[in-house]
């Protein structure tokens, strides 16, 4: 009896939930492998940089574009939808696989495409399944679970490079193919484990050691994986040592399981019996009085509430309201008012994605995201350029160390933000604005090209760019709700593409290609000499000095201080909201 009990316990756990999600975020970055796989493409389909690039962008626009994944989140259930898109991720990725081994005839460009487009779209389900199934499960705990969640996103490409490293084929397609495998295996057989399981009932005091042990396990996958990038790149590595490395990489990722574990089976059942009788009527009556405490009648109670009622405590404020409604309907009875039925949710409430858009906050959260993440998506995309134009010769460096400080990034923007509206109950918005404001001094950096700038660069800029997509997540669904969280999610993520395509698109490659042009035309020989122009003619130029993109990074420093100023406003318009969600739990 108590064993099933003890079973059911496990199956049923927030934590097992939320385990089995950062085991399928840890795959779930296929798009960051495209570096990696593009070579492949480019050589066994004898395409150009251009066309590559053409790839590139169907992979930036299939990382982003999500819509129809909300909205395939709200109608069918989340294993549904995992389901959805680890087929998405076979089909795509495992017909480019085909095509690039002969297995399969080859397509034109705009096919190729599309199949990048479906297989990396994919990941937007796993994304979006995995960060809803959670946040719902740990409502009081959105900044360190989307945090947590999307850092082992971002850390994925580490992790899938470092498992291709034990496959050791000598044939690059099958980095291909085990990209179109390997994740979709992961995320079906994890695909039933991720579910709303009534996590509000579950809160226990050792979830505050529960959260450090994960904490704890991110900081050492982190500086294990710098280590062992290093150690790889430095030396000739042998396979032997390769495997020890997987085996201790996984065992570390298989460390957090053992929360769900000792939850269950450790602890006495009593807890979980209780649970399953008292909460459920404690549910009800929660509802029921959180519904008696947000329902306003009359859209003139808004305006004649004063300001300082929201901060009493719960009780006392249903009162007030009640006095409010009283008075307002007495008014309306003797024509003194004209009562007006209230129109839509207010902050903090359930909004559909329509419902946001026409919503102040939303666009004031919206813009500045657009504008700091996309300017941090322009320098990873620029990464190699830039170090090459400062003189650095070995720039995969910073690539690795960028992706480095982008988890911690997201990890660490999600703890630090908990901290603000659980101890200050201030707005969350406030650690984006710091983020924004670690950024501007990273693009002030790297403009500037000083020594050692791309090693602080890349440091400040990873850490703010990472924070962003652990911050403005949680926002969201603190100030339009978890109804609709897969919708708002998705819509938010195209702030990323739509800011990349500006500032790298438009800004950064023309201005590029200007000061490239520039010194071409000063190291072009005197009088044009035939023999000097025929050698580059194939060649491109190249740009070399702080110059290349000292405007850019001053352009993207610039507009960072503008989305520190419309956070701010945020932040202004919203302290009412937090101080409603947390402000009691502080008293």
């Amino acid at each position: 009896m108590f064993q099933n009990e003890r079973l059911r316990s496990f199956m049923n756990n927030r934590w097992l939930v939320f385990v089995a999600a950062i085991w399928i975020q840890s795959c779930a970055g296929i798009g960051y492998m495209f570096g990696s796989i593009s070579p492949v493409i480019k050589t066994n389909l004898n395409y150009n940089q251009r066309q590559v690039a053409r790839l590139g962008v169907a992979k930036d626009l299939g990382d982003s574009v999500g819509f129809l994944t909300g909205y395939v989140c709200e109608v069918l259930p989340l294993w549904a939808a995992l389901f959805v898109g680890a087929l998405m991720n076979l089909i795509g990725h495992g017909w480019v696989w085909l095509i690039i081994t002969g297995r399969a005839p080859p397509l034109p460009l705009w096919a190729m495409c599309l199949l990048i487009f479906i297989g990396t779209n994919g990941e937007t389900y796993w994304n979006t399944a995995a960060l809803v199934s959670c946040v719902q499960n740990f409502p009081k705990s959105r900044g360190p679970i989307v945090g947590i969640l999307k850092g082992f996103a971002g850390l994925s490409g580490a992790i899938l490079t470092q498992i291709y490293a034990l496959i050791h084929s000598p044939d690059h397609a099958s980095l291909v193919f085990m990209i179109a495998v390997g994740p979709s295996m992961v995320v079906i057989a994890l695909m039933f484990f991720i579910r709303p399981v009534k996590g509000h009932r579950q809160i226990r005091p050792s979830d505050e050691a529960s959260f450090s042990f994960v904490y704890s396990a991110c900081l050492v996958i982190a500086a294990y994986l710098m280590g062992v990038m290093l150690i790889e790149d430095l030396i000739d590595v042998s396979h032997t040592l390769i495997i020890v490395f997987t085996v201790i990489l996984f065992t570390i990722l298989l460390a957090p399981l053992g929360i769900p574990v000792s939850l269950a089976f450790r602890e006495e059942p009593r807890l979980s019996v209780e649970e399953a009788l008292l909460p459920e009527s404690r549910k009800e009556e929660t509802s029921k009085a959180a519904e008696s405490d947000g329902e306003v009648f009359f859209s003139e109670v808004e305006d004649e509430k004063p300001k300082d009622v929201d901060l009493l405590p719960a009780s006392e404020r249903r009162k007030r309201i009640a006095q409010l409604q009283v008075k307002v309907a007495q008014a309306a009875a003797e024509g003194a008012v004209r009562v007006k039925r209230r129109r839509g949710p207010h902050r903090g409430e359930d909004f559909t994605l329509t419902q946001a858009l026409i919503k102040a906050d939303f666009w004031l959260m919206f813009c500045p995201f657009m504008l700091a993440s996309g300017s941090g998506l322009t320098v990873i995309d620029n990464l190699g350029q830039m170090s090459q134009s400062l003189g650095y010769d070995n720039t995969h460096i910073f690539v690795s160390m960028i992706s480095i400080w982008n988890f911690l990034g997201r990890v660490g923007g999600g703890y630090l933000s908990e901290i603000v509206v659980r101890d200050y109950a201030y707005p969350r918005p406030v650690a984006m604005a710091v983020a924004q404001g670690i950024m501007a001094a990273g693009h002030i950096c790297i403009g500037l090209g000083l020594p050692g700038a791309m090693y602080i660069g890349t440091l400040l800029i990873g850490l703010g760019y990472g924070a962003h997509w652990a911050v403005g997540p949680a926002t969201a669904s603190e100030l339009f709700g978890l109804r609709n969280f897969g919708s708002l999610y998705n819509f938010l993520t195209l702030a990323n593409p739509a800011g990349s395509l500006v500032f790298s698109g438009l800004i950064a490659s023309s201005i590029y290609d200007r000061e490239a042009e520039k010194q071409a035309n000063q190291r072009r020989p005197p009088l044009g000499s035939i023999l000097g122009s025929m050698l580059g003619a194939d060649e491109p130029p190249k740009c070399e000095g702080s110059i290349c993109f000292f405007l850019t990074s001053m352009i993207m420093g610039g507009l960072c201080i503008i989305a520190i100023f419309m956070t701010s406003i945020l932040v202004h318009r919203t302290k009412i909201v937090y101080s409603n969600l947390y402000g009691k739990q502080r008293s």
